[in-house]
């Protein structure tokens, strides 16, 4: 493609460009911002200079204003020239309207279910990501959205991709990512008090280092222990809604000093809740219920990656 389509001349108040076809949506905003200017700059320009060239000075006497009829010429072309640029924004439009509205044939689809206030994805192979998505740079992605209550808005402003998610339908959106790095994902259509925390990822991952998150998960950063990664997934994942840290007795189980301690079951029996027992209830945790606790959590199998459990347990197991 061009390259000054895809510089800032068209779009200087922008994000950056981190999708294959955001330039398409930038080229067409870039031509109706700067026909605006232009024609800003044609009406507002001369009438300021009429204004001040045909004012009243100190010690004249307005005249009145001539009659003027009409002139077909300049009526002609303030009606055709406009219409025509209004039809080539229609037409311009409508294509890349209907191009980013069908994805390729050979795009990989992701579905996305959006509810109050998280976001969900769910890849082909199975697994499972809560408000974010990590996928390869230069593979196109075809992401079908729903909603499990009321109406979302999944927007990505870098990738230059939105669409509202109904209740009780499919739409969807489709995107080429060629910017590593992360992505701001917001809902954009109002849905509760915790709308503007309705927030997400998107992670560009080089085939490579995609590859081996796919495997294991992401690595630990370089000031990063697992304690410490343990509690920021405790927060994201929504550990935080059913199990306290401080002992106090939530839906499930509080993780303060349960590590390595017996944990009473419905069935009457007990299990010491060490990095198996632990991993176990993660995964699967209808496996061993705790008693006086009722099943209600769903299993994260697809949704938690080796490293993730590891850092999980490793956090379980410092809250003495």
């Amino acid at each position: 493609m061009n390259i000054f389509l895809q510089s800032s001349v068209w779009s200087p108040f922008l994000p950056p460009q981190n999708a294959t076809e955001a330039a398409a949506v930038d080229n067409l905003y870039g031509f109706i911002f700067w026909l605006s200017v232009v024609l800003f700059l044609l009406v507002v320009g001369p009438m300021f200079y009429f204004v001040f060239k045909y004012r009243v000075r100190a010690g004249e006497t307005a005249k009145p204003t001539p009659r003027i009829t009409h002139h077909l010429g300049l009526e002609l072309t303030w009606s055709v020239i406009p219409s025509i640029l209004c039809l080539v924004i229609a037409v311009w439009g409508f294509w890349d309207f209907m191009n980013l509205g069908n994805a390729p044939a050979d795009a990989e689809e992701i579905y996305v279910t959006g509810a109050q206030w998280v976001w969900n994805f769910e890849h082909k192979d199975g697994t499972k990501e809560i408000n974010e998505l990590h996928v390869p740079e230069g593979k196109t992605f075809k992401l079908i959205l729903t909603s499990q209550d009321v109406i979302h808005s999944f927007f990505i402003p870098d990738f230059r991709v939105k669409h509202d998610l109904p209740p009780g339908r499919y739409t969807s959106i489709w995107f080429t990512p060629n910017g590593v790095g992360n992505h701001q994902v917001f809902c954009t259509e109002y849905c509760g008090d915790s709308h503007s925390q309705m927030l997400a990822t998107v992670k560009v991952m080089t085939r490579k280092d995609y590859d081996e998150w796919n495997r294991v998960g992401t690595p630990l950063g370089p000031d990063e222990t697992p304690e410490k990664r343990g509690e920021k997934l405790y927060r994201e994942k929504s550990c935080i809604t059913c199990h306290s840290i401080d002992g106090i007795r939530m839906t499930g189980p509080s993780f303060k000093g349960i590590f390595g301690t017996p944990q009473p079951l419905t069935d009457g029996s007990s299990a010491i809740a060490d990095e198996n027992y632990i991993r176990e209830s993660i995964l699967n945790p209808q496996a061993k219920i705790v008693a006086t606790f009722t099943p209600v959590m769903p299993p994260f199998q697809g949704m938690l990656k080796d490293n993730d459990i590891t850092c999980l347990i490793a956090y379980i197991k410092s809250l003495k």
